[in-house]
């Protein structure tokens, strides 16, 4: 009787329960702050990474010069212009790691403050619609009737 009883409370209260889903993958992709972000970085790291392509231009220039004219330079000469090359090779590799790094870390940070606004807008969303339970990441499957993927993105769009 008591497990009958429980059965009965227990259907009674998931009739109740109203579940969503949202996309996540979907969301990062179409959300109009993830363009925002990229155009943003893009703009950042733009004149360091345009140095580099100088800097490897020059490299290459270098390079080439040095083949057309070791056989007059001398020996002296030519051990100076390929530390020189060298030189500017490493500086080079420097300067790209730390690119890389920097451009890592802020799309890190970007991708950080996405996620709190898509928190806040899931959140906005579940409470306007009455939801009691919103799942938000890896599912096997869900059904399309409990997606809220294009409400949040929505939302996300009047920001």
């Amino acid at each position: 009787m008591v497990v009958a009883s429980f059965a009965m409370v227990s259907q009674a209260m998931a009739a109740d329960l109203k579940v969503g889903y949202v996309q996540v993958d979907k969301i990062l992709q179409e959300a109009p702050q993830t363009a925002e972000s990229g155009k943003k970085l893009e703009k950042e790291f733009s004149p360091r990474s345009q140095d580099l392509d100088r800097m490897q231009k020059q490299i290459k220039d270098l390079e080439t010069s040095l083949d057309k004219d070791s056989l007059t330079l001398s020996e002296n000469d030519r051990r100076n212009k390929e530390r020189d090359v060298s030189n500017l090779k490493i500086e080079f590799q420097r300067k790209q790691r730390e690119l890389r790094e920097d451009v890592n870390l802020r799309k890190n940070e970007e991708l950080g403050a996405l996620q709190d606004r898509i928190n806040k807008a899931v959140t906005e969303v579940a409470k306007t619609e009455g939801y009691d339970l919103v799942i938000y990441g890896g599912v096997a499957f869900a059904s399309p009737k409990i997606d809220l993927t294009s409400k949040v993105l929505q939302s996300l769009g009047k920001k």
